[in-house]
């Protein structure tokens, strides 16, 4: 079973930046594809950013150029660098981690997710 547990979620102004981190049970990191999905107020869930085992990065064009997903293997934890924040940006932002590339990013259907962080930016 892995857990997962976000923080650094609040609320920023438009342009801003935030920092999440998800920390993953002992041994996820680097062994697991691993995501960021996020939730507007009466929106579907929507993938973010992943990372998959040998480092490939992938993004949703609406935040290329903005957002940066990066691990720590050694800490076992997962991070969301987000800057030039927009007000659209706004949600519950959750970490996701599965065995399959195809289904956590593709079909958004991660194995393992975690509670998740609120992000709010304002205009």
């Amino acid at each position: 079973q892995v857990q997962l547990v976000e923080s650094g979620g609040g609320s920023v102004q438009a342009g801003g930046s935030l920092r999440l981190s998800c920390t993953a049970s002992a041994g996820t990191a680097g062994n697991y594809q691993m995501g960021w999905f996020r939730q507007a107020p009466g929106k579907e869930r929507e993938r973010v950013a992943a990372i998959a085992v040998d480092g490939t990065t992938l993004y949703t064009d609406s935040v290329k150029g903005r957002f940066t997903i990066s691990q720590d293997n050694a800490k076992n934890t997962l991070y969301l660098q987000m800057s030039s924040l927009k007000p659209e940006d706004t949600g519950m932002y959750s970490c996701a981690a599965g065995q399959s590339l195809y289904s956590l990013w593709t079909l958004s259907h991660p194995r393992y997710w975690g509670q998740g962080t609120q992000v709010t930016v304002s205009s």
